[in-house]
């Protein structure tokens, strides 16, 4: 695997910056009840639909236990993308939450 792990503590940072992009790739209802702030959220069930809207980031993906979001880390590495995993997931994340 040539992609990076990281803390979920060191997530946050990347929220909002240029060129990045932070993916939440838990249900619509997850997202909406709580998650990393400047986090947009695509199900990862979703996340194939979206390839091309994506492509042009350095994505930081996590989901609710850092297993999913593994997951797609590794499919879309070996397609090419700029991809970080966010280890842990929303549940070993201690920052600040947002609700929609």
């Amino acid at each position: 695997m040539a992609f990076e792990t990281i803390r979920s503590c060191d997530a946050a940072r990347y929220a909002g910056k240029e060129g990045c992009m932070l993916i939440d790739l838990r249900s619509e209802e997850e997202y909406r009840a709580g998650h990393i702030p400047g986090a947009v959220n695509i199900p990862y069930e979703e996340l194939a639909e979206q390839k091309e809207h994506i492509r042009k980031y350095l994505l930081f993906l996590y989901c609710d236990r850092g297993n999913t979001s593994l997951l797609a880390a590794r499919d879309l590495d070996q397609e090419g993308f700029r991809v970080v995993n966010i280890g842990g997931g929303i549940l070993r994340y201690r920052g600040r939450i947002e609700h929609s």
